[in-house]
């Protein structure tokens, strides 16, 4: 049997569909299962032990029937026998009806006329929970599984070598990711936990516990946060993971995870690291498990991430 899962998204979008990747190898063990996702996204697939092959292709890009025939042209030449996906639009439905795919699984909505098994679709929900509806269209009911990924070995043992090199031994780090995110930004979604108020936290923590490391995370779009809070707050180490493994493996490894809402935070869940996280816009409760005492989200009441007093932030810090 062939399975073909179509997830447009990010990092955090794949990671959040594991569990129902996860679900579909347990019940077709011998099946081969693939994924189309966006090139942004195709990282994340490092560290998912439930796919085969991943094709990449940019859902969100400007694509012409060229583009979706060339698409058309590799789905129809593996013969998939089944085909889920994410999107509920007319599109995405005709797109599966052109496949030729004989069980063709997504939402209930404009594109039901084109679907063999439309799904309902319960947006308020844990997102990995209305993913794994989808599973409904092929007869699995059981319970979605927590969130669960594959490190490496070498990606384990990279983040240890890092560890050493910051100097940092047995006594454990606490792990920030300030959020920053190009494509929130250019949508109007604020992430980032203003760098004054990662001061305030970052200092008490310190005065605190002045023995123990605080490892700020740098990605490629985090430059300038990192580098406003290493000029105000000395001591602080920064590791830059080059990839998903690496930056798992690295939150694995720590005791504490301070975040946003990011493809970070959904990997410190996956890994079971304790989590504070900081939404602003975004919904804690659809994005974070219900029913986890490893992490704990902060919803601004006000929907700006920067009204999130950090004296409450400390409060979650202290008091757990």
């Amino acid at each position: 049997m062939r399975i073909l899962a179509l997830v447009p998204g990010g990092i955090g979008d794949q990671i959040l569909f594991f569990p129902t990747l996860d679900d579909l190898k347990r019940n077709y063990p011998e099946a081969q299962i693939d994924v189309v996702v966006e090139p942004r996204a195709k990282g994340a697939y490092r560290v998912c032990k439930s796919v085969d092959e991943v094709i990449a292709y940019d859902f969100k890009g400007s694509n012409g029937p060229a583009d979706w025939g060339n698409l058309l042209g590799v789905i129809r030449d593996r013969e998939y026998d089944i085909v889920l996906s994410l999107g509920s639009r007319w599109s995405v439905g005709l797109l599966l009806w052109l496949t030729g795919i004989t069980t063709r699984v997504s939402y209930s909505g404009p594109g039901n006329l084109f679907l063999t098994n439309p799904v309902p679709l319960k947006q308020s929900q844990y997102a990995a929970h209305m993913y794994h509806d989808l599973l409904q269209g092929v007869g699995i009911s059981s319970p979605c599984p927590p969130l669960a990924i594959n490190v490496p070995k070498k990606d384990i043992e990279w983040a240890e070598t890092q560890q050493r090199q910051l100097g940092i031994d047995e006594t454990g780090y606490i792990l920030i990711h300030g959020g920053s995110s190009a494509l929130a930004q250019s949508k109007g979604i604020d992430k980032i936990y203003p760098a004054k108020k990662w001061q305030q936290i970052i200092q008490d923590i310190q005065q605190r516990q002045p023995e123990l490391p605080i490892v700020i995370l740098k990605g490629p779009e985090d430059e300038q946060l990192v580098s406003e809070l290493m000029q105000t707050c000395p001591g602080l180490k920064v590791s830059s993971p080059p990839d998903i493994g690496k930056l798992a493996a690295t939150i694995a490894a720590a005791n504490l995870m301070l975040c946003t809402d990011s493809a970070p935070m959904h990997l410190a869940v996956a890994v079971g690291t304790y989590t504070i996280a900081l939404f602003g816009p975004t919904e804690a409760k659809k994005l974070l498990p219900p029913d986890s005492d490893r992490v704990r989200g902060m919803q601004s009441p006000t929907r700006w991430i920067a009204d999130i007093a950090p004296a409450d932030v400390l409060d979650k810090i202290w008091n757990t």
